[in-house]
This record gives C-alpha cells, sequence and structure tokens, in this order.
C-alpha cells in the first residue's frame, strides 16, 4: 500500500518564530501604537470645543453641528470590523501605516474646508482612516508583547492614552480655537499623523506583522475575509448609528429614523445567520467566538466606558459655557480630574496577573456608581468642589479601571490570531454604547426639560445621570451573575483551532464532521491506515 502523498508546501508552512525585540524597540513601538490611540480620540474631543466657532463660521445649525462629531462616530464604528479581518488576514502593518497617513491627509484638507457639506463627508473619511488605526495597532501590540504580563501592561496604557486624549484634546482644542481658530484643531492632527506614518515604516519591524493568514495564497486571503457578511453587517450599523443619531433631533416616531432602524435590525439578523453558513475559517465573526470564555458578558461591559465619559463631557460642556458662561478653557480645566485620574488606572494592568478580572471589573463599576450618584445630586455653581470634582475623580478612575481590566480580559478569551477581529469587536462595542446611550440620555434630558424650566435648569441632566446610574447597576449585577473565574489566568492560545470554547457548530462544521466520519469508516473497511 503506498504511504498517503505528502503535504505541499503551502499546507506545511507556518510562520516563523518572531525573533525577541529590544526593549526600546517594544517602547517605541508602544508609543506609536499609543499615539495613534491618541489621535483618535482627540478628533473626536478637540471638536467639542471648536463646535461652538463652526456653528458661527460656517452658519450650522444645532443639528448640522451635531453631524460634524456623529459623521465621524458612524465611519469609525462601522468600519471597524472589516479594518480587523483586514489586520488579520493581511498584513496589520500596512493597515495601520495607511490608517495613520490617511488620517494625517484628509485632517490637513479637512483645515482648508470652510462650508458644511464638506466638512462633514471629510469628518466620515477621518472615521474611516482611524477604523483603520485601532485593530490593526492591537494585532502589532499583541505580537510585540507576547508574554500576559507585559501585555496586560502595554493594553492598559494604549487604553489610558485614549482616556487621557479625551481631555488633553478638550483642553488643546480650547487653546487653539481662542487663540488661534478652528482650522488648527485639524491642522494638528495633520502635523502629528504624518511624520508618525512616515516613522512607523522604519520602526515596525516585519515579524511582527506576521499573522495566521500571512502565509496563505492571496486567493485564500480574500475569501477569508467575508466580504458579503461584512458588507451587510457595516451597512447594518452605519443604518443603525444614522438611525440613533437622528433620533433626538427628528423624532423617535419619524419615518427617517424608523425606516433605516427596522433594516438595519433585520440585517445584523442576517448577517448572524450568514454567519453560520459558512466555513469558520472565512467566517468575520465565527459564532463560537461569543461564546469563549466570558467574551458575551465582556462584549456587554464594553458597551458603557465611553458612554459614561461622553455623557460627562457633554453635559458639563454645554452646562458650564451655555449656562454659566464659563470660558472654553476654563470648562477644559475643570475637566482635567477625569484624565489625570483615568491615565493614572490605566498603569494598572499588571493587577490582572494578581486578582480575578471580575473583582477588578466589580471594583471599578462600584466607583461609578457612586460617582454617578454625586453628578446626580449636584449640579449647580457652588457644587464643583462638593460633588463634582470627587466624582470626576472617583468615576473616571472607576471606569477606567473597568475599560482598562475588560479590554486586557477579552484579548486572553479569544486566541491571538484573532486580535485584530476582537479589537474590531471591542471597540465597536465602546462606539456603539456611547451612541445609543447618549441617544437614550439626551432624550431624557430633553423630556425632563420640556416640563421643569428649560435648558438653564439642572433636573433634565440630573435625570440623565439617574438614568446612567441604572445602566451601571445593570452592569454591575451581571457581571456578579455570569463572569466565570474558573478560567482566570488561562494561557491565551495561539491559534483558534487550539481554543475550546463553549460547544457551537454551524451547518458547514456538522457537514464536515460528517465527511470526516464516512471517511474514516470507508478506511477501516478497506484496511487502511486512518
Amino acid at each position: 500500500m503506498l504511504p498517503p502523498p505528502p503535504l505541499s508546501t503551502a499546507e506545511t508552512s507556518v510562520p516563523p518564530e518572531p525573533k525577541k525585540l529590544s526593549r526600546t524597540r517594544r517602547l517605541i513601538l508602544l508609543f506609536m501604537f499609543c499615539l495613534a490611540q491618541f489621535l483618535d480620540a482627540f478628533n473626536n474631543s478637540a471638536l467639542f470645543s471648536a463646535i461652538p466657532a463652526l456653528e458661527v463660521s460656517m452658519n450650522m445649525t444645532e443639528s448640522q453641528s451635531t453631524w460634524v462629531i456623529s459623521a465621524f462616530q458612524l465611519t469609525f464604528a462601522s468600519f471597524l470590523l472589516i479594518s480587523g479581518r483586514i489586520s488579520d488576514v493581511y498584513n496589520p502593518k500596512t493597515a495601520f501605516i495607511g490608517g495613520v497617513s490617511g488620517l494625517g491627509v484628509i485632517s490637513l484638507c479637512a483645515g482648508f474646508v470652510n462650508e458644511t457639506i464638506p466638512i462633514v463627508v471629510l469628518r466620515a473619511l477621518i472615521g474611516i482612516a482611524s477604523a483603520m488605526t485601532i485593530p490593526s495597532a492591537l494585532t502589532l501590540l499583541v505580537n510585540v508583547f507576547p508574554d500576559p504580563l507585559e501585555q496586560a501592561r502595554a493594553i492598559g496604557v494604549f487604553g489610558g492614552c485614549g482616556a487621557a486624549a479625551n481631555v488633553i484634546g478638550l483642553t488643546i482644542g480650547a487653546i487653539l480655537v481662542q487663540w488661534a481658530s478652528y482650522h488648527w484643531v485639524f491642522w494638528f492632527v495633520a502635523i502629528v499623523a504624518v511624520p508618525a506614518a512616515l516613522a512607523c515604516v522604519i520602526v515596525i519591524p516585519p515579524e511582527v506583522s506576521n499573522t495566521k493568514d500571512n502565509i496563505e495564497p492571496a486567493a485564500a486571503k480574500w475569501k477569508s475575509l467575508d466580504i458579503l457578511g461584512v458588507s451587510i453587517l457595516t451597512i447594518a450599523l452605519i443604518l443603525f448609528i444614522f438611525a440613533v443619531t437622528s433620533g433626538s433631533t427628528d423624532g423617535w416616531a419619524s419615518v427617517i429614523v424608523l425606516v433605516p432602524l427596522i433594516i438595519s435590525i433585520l440585517m445584523v439578523i442576517g448577517f448572524f445567520y450568514w454567519e453560520t453558513l459558512i466555513p469558520v475559517d472565512r467566517a468575520a465573526i465565527p459564532p463560537r467566538t461569543w461564546f469563549y470564555r466570558n467574551f458575551f458578558i465582556l462584549f456587554a461591559v464594553a458597551l458603557l466606558p465611553f458612554l459614561w465619559w461622553f455623557t460627562v463631557f457633554t453635559i458639563f460642556t454645554t452646562l458650564w459655557q451655555n449656562v454659566f458662561e464659563w470660558s472654553a478653557i476654563s470648562s477644559t480645566v475643570h475637566m482635567f480630574p477625569i484624565g489625570v485620574t483615568a491615565f493614572a488606572m490605566s498603569f494598572t494592568g499588571s493587577l490582572s496577573r494578581i486578582f480575578s478580572p471580575k473583582w477588578l471589573i466589580l471594583t471599578g463599576l462600584s466607583f461609578c456608581m457612586v460617582a454617578t450618584v454625586l453628578l446626580a445630586l449636584g449640579g449647580g455653581r457652588q457644587d464643583y468642589w462638593p460633588y463634582i470634582f470627587p466624582a470626576f475623580s472617583l468615576g473616571s478612575a472607576g471606569i477606567m479601571l473597568t475599560y482598562t481590566h475588560t479590554m486586557i480580559a477579552i484579548f486572553q478569551s479569544a486566541p491571538s490570531s484573532m486580535a485584530g477581529t476582537v479589537g474590531a469587536v471591542f471597540n465597536g462595542a465602546l462606539q456603539f454604547g456611547s451612541a445609543i446611550g447618549l441617544a437614550g440620555v439626551s432624550s431624557i434630558e430633553t423630556s425632563v426639560e420640556a416640563i421643569h424650566g428649560g435648558s438653564h435648569e439642572y433636573r433634565g441632566r440630573a435625570a440623565a445621570f439617574w438614568f446612567l446610574f441604572t445602566i451601571v447597576s445593570i452592569q454591575f449585577i451581571s457581571v456578579s451573575i455570569f463572569y466565570d473565574r474558573s478560567t482566570d489566568h488561562i494561557p491565551q492560545p495561539e491559534n483558534a483551532k487550539h481554543e475550546t470554547p463553549a460547544p457551537q457548530s454551524t451547518h458547514f462544521d456538522e457537514k464536515l464532521k460528517n465527511a470526516k466520519v464516512t471517511m474514516i469508516e470507508n478506511a477501516e473497511h478497506a484496511d487502511l491506515p486512518v
């Protein structure tokens, strides 16, 4: 009997073991990845200070100025998944450099625009470029820091840079608007992003760009992207975020809100059904992903952090500037405790190797609950030191603790070969939570203000914070019940095939299983080695 034919080179080749980089090189790479995270967060926060100037300069209505912010969030959240798939299947270094350079070039162009429609379009394109940077940065980061302890620290610092950028962006934006013009908010991004992209061409070594699919032929890579599934979900997310963003301004019963909302929900259902029909290795988000240890509950927790921060920024920026008539810089200075405590808590990543992430996340949520109650109780001119300052400090520390250890835990729960996709899912949850939550917060605030003294009273804002407190409480209870500590500190698998999530099969899996059984039975009947 003839021996089985040898496997082809394509079937037997494996990615080379990456050479250990020096500590200095790894720190430089971490700085570059954090810089991309900083720029993405800066793109949103800096414009909060520039919106009043944009409204005057371009004669914008309130709904138009809302879309200057929302256009970025819409495209950023919607294109994260395809960015994650590109990072996992193709070269994450190329995706990262392309995203950072695109961010710089588009921001440069946006600085010369003085009309409403072009600035909204360019903001949408900036969102796409930013979406290319985050999953690819996380894929590279996981490859640069394979050691679990170092990886936890690096992920914590990476997240902390985004939190710090929210406040630093407000400060820089206020300074540029007050002493130069809003154009410099865009040009600042270009000045930082373009040189950073050029530096990354040299600094990022090719060995950290290897993914499990790098060695596959081009045709196999293209099939692995799951173009149909990604397209369905991307369109669905665009429609969904458009609907929830428009709901607070056009009314939730309007056709422009209900039609895209219903279509988006049906498309999301269609996407998840499609994922069960195709081979697991070609699915954008294989159904088994949700069954990795604690993945689903960690995804749910990821809906909270940006919602909490953006609610605080939105409510107090408008209160202090429009009602109290504080300057943009004065308002920003009063926000400093948020950035300082958040950045400090980003260095707690190593605690996840000592304590269970469950207790760290619950500690963060408990801090956030106390802080949200303080924000609901105090908002007057004399309430900053007794209520607002401790709430900012405690709440931001708590939400950063939650954010950091949720991100570390979700990356440890899934195979390292899925880092780009996991990064896309995690960051998508951050954006979806903020979009949906802010729509709810805005509707509650507006409804209460309509019957209780208008926007100059604090009752509507207090009601919004009580709504936020309810969300945080639900998160606390959910983590307490559903987070399973039995899998804490289990080593992260290198490849999806080494991981054993809870049983979950697709139609294709069942067919493949039956085919394998039939082949083995036939081999036994023919007295062939199996």
